[in-house]
């Protein structure tokens, strides 16, 4: 199975059960990992900044990877998924959770 065939499996997943799970409007918590790098932390905080979100950061014990925590209300499944879309485009390396 190709990764975008996956992916795309993976957020039709995700959508159903979000809204099985939560009504919306509703808080969100996305948790993302990304190897420790001052500018990649960045650009993960600079695509939720404005939006209200409380971004928590918290490195590995070794210090080599950075786990990025960013609560907010999102709208609806739709919203959350597209936001994990965008920090997958824009953000090289990160992993999210």
């Amino acid at each position: 199975m190709s990764p975008e065939k996956k992916s795309e499996e993976f957020y039709k997943k995700l959508r159903s059960q979000l809204f099985e799970t939560a009504s919306w409007p509703s808080e969100y918590l996305y948790k993302f990992i990304v190897p420790t790098d001052v500018d990649k932390i960045k650009q993960i905080e600079d695509l939720f900044d404005n939006l209200g979100a409380v971004i928590t950061t918290k490195e590995s014990g070794k210090g080599t990877y950075t786990s990025v925590s960013v609560n907010l209300q999102m709208k609806d499944p739709d919203a959350v998924i597209a936001k994990y879309k965008e920090v997958a485009d824009k953000v090289e390396g990160v992993i999210s959770l």
